[in-house]
């Protein structure tokens, strides 16, 4: 390309780039560039232009070219598919009027930062270094699916508003980040996808504002997070998926507002997670799913946990923070799953782990309690015994109070009225305490029952005696043999 076929603002382009020196056609620090459709020739470059600098631009010796552009509009396409760019590119604060057409480049390093864009077309591509995209604002897709970027990408107060949202805002799927994403302010209107993506820092959606209502806000399946994944303050209209993620530190979504009423709004099924937390948030509209998830520090607050939960095959190490179990069983009981023994056996657990058994036999209690409502009615009927007597063996002390009023109720009765003896001549000394101890031990015999007959009322409350001494009896046993089982 000659020279003199430049405009003057070209030609300040072409002269700066042998030597890396900067152009800045900014008026002002502030300026908004959304207006760049109206400035004017003093500041328009083509981009055939700025293609033909980055694959065969000049040359100085002792000098390391690059292009480094602030506040321009360029118009045309910027067409560098295919093609290996050798010099840093900064095209920071500039109007794009095409899309740039980056599909499977290579390039250095690639700075869009504070640009307006009516999208961006770069599947594939390549970037040895760092990708900046900084408080870009997308008119349209940004397309960055299976690009492979040496070292961080930041996506820091972006904004991706395209018309068209049936189509994901930001496709970042099946990429390689060798570094952080770091994304804080995010803003997006339609799916963001980074399913099958894999990230060796950490990942950072602080204050993000995710919109997609109805549909995916953020789709992250099988993602791979080395480091943490911060979603601090994130508001999502949408769905969050990170079914099968492996995030090896911790998900952190600490006063986040999610939002997907009428469907799950945070789907984590089967995901690996080193510490989730849920901590200091609203509770969620829409379910909360960590079906098959595992999970090893699991934070969550009983105040943000919504009105539904799946938790079935959830497995985790550590429950923080400690709470006790009144405040932790109502969780338990919204699970869209029913009645799932393990989420009870996952609880109680958690409450051995750091030592509580008293709220992990309240969590045992709940469990029968709810496997009660499961079984046929003489089934149920026998729970209710035995849940009144010793509260199924987690209350042994129950058992004591039954038998000592029982044996209270029965000595009074007997002392007012003495039985009959059976052979006067054998009968020994009539004792009502232990008459009536004979009648409730079933096997204990201190030789009363056999010498004394009662009549009436009086063999009528014998009966009853005998009757819920061996209720008790067998609840009893049922509920030592149920703690040695535990044990």
């Amino acid at each position: 390309m000659d020279i003199n076929d430049l405009t003057a603002a070209e030609q300040r382009v072409w002269r700066a780039f042998p030597r890396g020196e900067a152009v800045d056609f900014r008026t002002a620090q502030d300026e908004d560039t959304a207006q760049g459709a109206d400035w004017g020739a003093e500041r328009t470059v083509r981009a055939v232009v700025l293609r033909a600098l980055l694959l065969n631009g000049p040359s100085e010796d002792g000098e390391i070219p690059a292009l480094r552009l602030n506040g321009a509009r360029i118009t045309g396409e910027l067409d560098l598919q295919y093609g290996t760019i050798d010099q840093l590119v900064h095209l920071c604060d500039c109007y794009f009027e095409d899309v740039p057409a980056l599909y499977a480049s290579r390039l250095r390093e690639l700075n869009l930062s504070g640009s307006v864009l009516p999208g961006l077309a770069a599947a594939t591509m390549r970037v040895d270094g760092i990708l900046h995209l900084t408080h870009c604002r997308f008119l349209g897709p940004v397309r960055l699916a299976g690009t492979e970027i040496g070292g961080p990408l930041f996506l820091s107060g972006a904004e991706i508003t395209p018309p068209d949202t049936t189509r994901p805002a930001l496709r970042l799927s099946h990429a390689t980040i060798g570094d952080d994403l770091w994304a804080p302010g995010l803003r997006t209107h339609g799916e963001v996808t980074l399913s099958s993506t894999s990230i060796a820092g950490s990942a950072g959606f602080d204050d993000a504002r995710l919109s997609h209502p109805g549909g995916v806000a953020l789709d992250a399946q099988t993602l791979l997070v080395e480091g943490d994944f911060h979603m601090r303050r994130v508001q999502t209209q949408g769905w969050i998926g990170l079914r099968g993620a492996r995030i090896t530190g911790r998900l952190d979504l600490s006063y986040a507002s999610l939002s997907n009423p009428g469907d799950a709004a945070l789907r984590a099924s089967s995901c690996t997670i080193g510490e989730l937390w849920l901590r200091k948030s609203p509770p969620m509209e829409g379910a909360l799913n960590l079906r098959r998830a595992q999970i090893e520090v699991l934070w969550l607050e009983p105040e943000a946990v919504p009105d539904e939960v799946l938790l079935t095959g959830l497995v985790y190490t550590a429950l923080t923070p400690h709470e006790p179990a009144e405040r932790r069983l109502p969780m338990l009981e919204r699970d869209g799953d029913g009645y799932v023994p393990d989420t009870y056996e996952q609880l109680t657990a958690a409450y051995r782990r750091v030592g509580d058994d008293h709220a992990a036999r309240l969590v045992q209690l709940a469990k029968q309690r709810r496997l009660r409502g499961t079984r046929a009615w003489y089934g149920r009927l026998w729970g209710y015994v035995q849940d009144a007597t010793v509260g199924y063996g987690f209350r042994p002390l129950r058992a004591c109070g039954w038998l000592l009023s029982l044996l209270a109720l029965g000595s009074i009765a007997y002392a007012l009225h003495h039985p009959r003896p059976l052979k006067a001549s054998e009968a020994p000394h009539f004792n009502p305490v232990f008459y009536t101890l004979d009648l409730l031990l079933p096997v204990i015999s201190f030789g009363q029952e056999e010498a004394f007959a009662p009549d009436g009322w009086y063999q009528a409350l014998s009966y009853a005696l005998i009757i819920v001494g061996w209720i008790l009896a067998t609840t009893v046993v049922t509920g030592v043999t149920r703690n040695v089982s535990r044990q």
